[in-house]
């Protein structure tokens, strides 16, 4: 490939955790390479270049059930956009996580195309449908892992990977007076973080699981502030006031401040997913929730091939963590796991510096000439 001839690239990302990852290989790319980037991205791919043939958020769309409802209307984003990079002429196409949808758009670039295909963040084979591997090795060039044991699985099964390694392994607590002062906090105050997700199914089904717990333990925890860290506070606001209007609960909510809240607070309920193990980087102890419909749940229950949801516990390979899951996810559960968190708190340095290592990998430098050298 040429040097003098500008990148191609078609980018998808549908969630703001892979919308950090993906600027991080893009940036290393431009330095090196005139780039052309077409897709979907979220605000730090789109501040890069990638104008959005639309809104991220239409990608946010989890568990079984939720995808089928909504299947005309991804299938027809999908096929405009597999349209949309044929007609770019791309060099690239970089699928960062959402693997049902990324993996269509592989399979049809493959058949009617000639670029080169990475996915960036890489299918759970190793928790369930394993018979995914025989896809990823037919449509897909490169998978980028966060984690040295996706790697090595690629590995054994002579699949071309790079182990990435994950931000969170260099992420570091923020000094504590810095957060009290940009946000007004009071010292007398104590703290727990709610993390409540960043999709809308996931709010719908979380959040009026953490604002009971809030209502309970406030009413005997008076120093205590609950703080919300959104990626929509508006949105989220007006979802606090519908299910509890009037309450005046001790609640601070703010965009963009997850790693100044887990900073300060004793400890966190958060939803299962990659704020879990942020939480857990931070030295803040998660109490993992995770609530879908009946019909989610059944199905994903039978096809998992691991014992834990939770990320900082399948790192760590032990039930450290509590988990809450579907019907244990209730007040009187997290109350219970609360009643744990000391002991957690103890440990809690020593659970994130072991979980920096084992997060640590090649880097977006490498990562980025390897894709490069396709």
């Amino acid at each position: 490939m040429t040097q003098n001839k500008p990148l191609n690239i078609g980018i998808v990302c549908g969630e703001h955790s892979g919308d950090r990852l993906g600027a991080g290989i893009i940036q290393e790319i431009k330095k090196n390479s005139n780039v052309n980037l077409f897709g979907v991205g979220g605000p730090m791919l789109e501040e890069l270049g990638v104008e959005s043939k639309f809104d991220f958020s239409e990608l946010q769309i989890m568990g079984l059930i939720d995808p089928l409802v909504n299947l005309r209307k991804l299938r027809k984003l999908r096929s405009d956009l597999i349209e949309f990079f044929i007609e770019k002429e791309i060099d690239f196409f970089i699928g960062i996580d959402s693997p049902d949808f990324n993996m269509g758009i592989h399979k049809a670039l493959k058949k009617k195309y000639n670029n080169k295909n990475i996915q960036i963040v890489s299918p759970s084979v190793w928790v369930w449908r394993q018979n995914r591997i025989k896809s990823i090795q037919a449509f897909i060039d490169l998978t980028v892992c966060l984690f040295d044991f996706e790697d090595i699985y690629y590995k054994k099964v002579k699949h071309n990977s790079i182990h990435l390694g994950h931000p969170f392994s260099e992420i570091k607590k923020i000094e504590r007076q810095k957060v009290f002062n940009k946000y007004n906090l009071d010292h007398n105050n104590k703290f727990i973080s709610i993390l409540p997700g960043s999709r809308k199914s996931e709010i719908k089904y979380m959040l009026p699981i953490y604002l009971d717990f809030i209502t309970d333990h406030s009413y005997q925890n008076h120093e205590y502030v609950y703080l919300i860290p959104a990626v929509d506070s508006n949105n989220l606001l007006e979802n606090i006031n519908n299910l509890i209007p009037n309450a005046n609960l001790p609640i601070l909510v703010k965009e963009n401040a997850i790693q100044d809240f887990l900073s300060i607070s004793e400890f966190s309920i958060t939803t299962s997913g990659t704020a879990t193990l942020e939480s857990a980087v931070l030295g803040c102890p998660p109490i993992i929730c995770y609530k879908t419909n009946f019909f989610n749940f059944s199905i994903i229950s039978r096809m998992l091939k691991i014992k834990n949801i939770g990320l900082p516990n399948i790192l760590l390979k032990k039930d450290y963590y509590p988990e809450l899951l579907q019907s244990d996810c209730n007040l009187s559960s997290i109350k219970q796991a609360v009643k744990n968190i000391p002991k957690l708190v103890e440990e809690s340095n020593e659970n994130a510096e072991l979980l920096k290592n084992i997060l640590r990998g090649e880097g977006f430098s490498n990562t980025a000439e390897k894709i490069i050298s396709l």
